[in-house]
């Protein structure tokens, strides 16, 4: 909208130097473009795999250029009307009024939104949505057949609903041939009634996928890495989407090679858990981004050599270099900083702000300096407003009062766990913190 106002805006004052026909051409030859690169892209680049950003700042721009061209097409065929008697000009508000109501009311399939409310207990907003995605769909019946199959293969209501806000043309797919041989291996494998559900609700597009080249070698795969059925049910649960790639391409051969490296199985495990989408790059990134591992000097069988890796993947060269000028201007030295990040890779992804937050903090509330920070760089981690600030209230308070035997180090302040902390310095002492607001000594 943004896009073709400015363009319209552009028109306006220029539009003495171009001609009008011109001008919708253009405008008609971008529209087209803008329309037929996605599917092409799709299909000739991504090709279903994850972990690629490139398209959606493609997609992005061709929204932007879609705009160009409708800008262009409307300036001049208005243009154009201008020129003529008024009866053109009425002609063309009409037809774009006209148009403008035929298609929202062809978005809504008047059939399908009272059958979903009362047969299956729709709320009318899903109910209505759900019918303008299925416009085509001229017998409601059709709906009634998956929905139901789904009740019965132990769908609750919740989970209907999340499928058929995520994918609402589900509906109308074929039963026997698109949906029933999903569940079938999915119980072939040992999977119950409650896990598909829970499964096939938070990525319905599973379902879409191939049997037997993606579901099943997934699952496989999946269960190679993880050893069990009952950690894969717990991994697709929240990253369902790992039955959409290929992971003979990805996964597998980024696993083979960070073993190689060595890396345990177990922290491996671990992260795939943590953080399920790093292991769907490119083997070519992984592999890259241990050289910038190994050029930094990280020693491959330290425990955070993985950390490291991973952090670095979420990095760019650019952004690396902002964080070595922060940390830089903080008073760290080449040295400390290169500690740093081979003791605790993690704080890398610290934001900006927060870095700069935690140690203004620390510096101008506490009696610590820029020597402790960088000894102790995981305090960078912790949250100022739920750990930091309200410990330091608690132990200011206990100290102001003569009530603690001896100083407590700042160390321990930041690192103690909760429990601990609140069984040693602030049960015992609930008296003494009455003036302390109950919700951050609830911290």
């Amino acid at each position: 909208m943004v896009v073709g106002l400015a363009c319209l805006l552009v028109i306006v004052f220029y539009a003495h130097k171009s001609k009008a026909y011109m001008r919708i051409n253009v405008g008609l030859g971008i529209f087209v473009v803008s329309l037929l690169v996605v599917p092409v892209m799709d299909a000739v680049y991504i090709k279903g795999q994850v972990g690629l950003y490139d398209k959606f700042y493609v997609t992005v721009g061709l929204l932007a250029l879609a705009g160009i061209g409708d800008a262009l097409v409307q300036g001049g065929l208005i243009g154009v009307a201008g020129e003529l008697p008024e009866r053109y000009m009425q002609a063309i508000v009409a037809g774009s009024g006209g148009s403008d109501w035929a298609s929202a009311n062809s978005r809504v399939n008047p059939g399908l939104t009272p059958f979903l409310v009362e047969k299956h207990s729709f709320s009318p907003e899903l109910a209505v949505k759900t019918a303008s995605s299925l416009t085509y769909v001229k017998d409601p019946r059709k709906c009634d057949t998956i929905i139901s199959f789904l009740k019965e293969s132990g769908f609750s209501k919740s989970h209907i609903e999340a499928v058929v806000k995520r994918k609402p043309n589900l509906l109308y797919s074929s039963l026997e041939k698109t949906i029933k041989p999903k569940f079938k291996i999915f119980q072939d494998l040992g999977f119950s009634t409650h896990d598909v559900a829970d499964i096939v609700a938070s990525d319905p597009w599973i379902l879409t996928r191939s049997v037997d080249d993606r579901i099943a070698p997934s699952i496989s795969d999946l269960k190679t890495v993880l050893g069990s059925n009952d950690d894969v049910v717990k991994l697709l649960k929240t990253s369902a989407w790992f039955l959409k790639s290929d992971l003979q391409k990805t996964m597998m051969p980024n696993i083979e090679f960070l073993r190689n490296c060595g890396i345990c199985s177990s922290q491996i495990v671990s992260y795939v858990f943590s953080f399920p989408r790093f292991f769907l790059l490119k083997p070519e990134s992984i592999k890259q981004f241990v050289e910038r591992a190994d050029a930094l000097g990280f020693d491959r069988k330290s425990n955070m050599f993985l950390a490291a890796i991973r952090m670095l993947s979420s990095m760019s060269e650019e952004n690396w270099e902002l964080k070595l000028k922060l940390f830089r201007k903080l008073g760290f030295s080449e040295d400390d900083i290169m500690s740093t990040f081979r003791r605790t890779p993690q704080v890398f992804a610290v934001s900006e702000r927060k870095i700069k937050q935690v140690t203004d903090f620390l510096l101008n509330r506490t009696n610590v300096g820029i020597s402790f920070i960088i000894s102790h760089p995981m305090v960078l981690i912790c949250s100022l407003e739920r750990r930091l600030k309200p410990r330091l209230l608690v132990i200011e308070t206990l100290e102001s009062k003569n009530s603690l035997r001896r100083k407590v180090s700042m160390t321990t302040i930041y690192k103690m766990p909760d429990k601990k902390f609140r069984e040693k310095y602030v049960v015992p002492y609930l008296k003494e913190l009455e003036e302390v607001s109950m919700s951050i000594v609830g911290t």
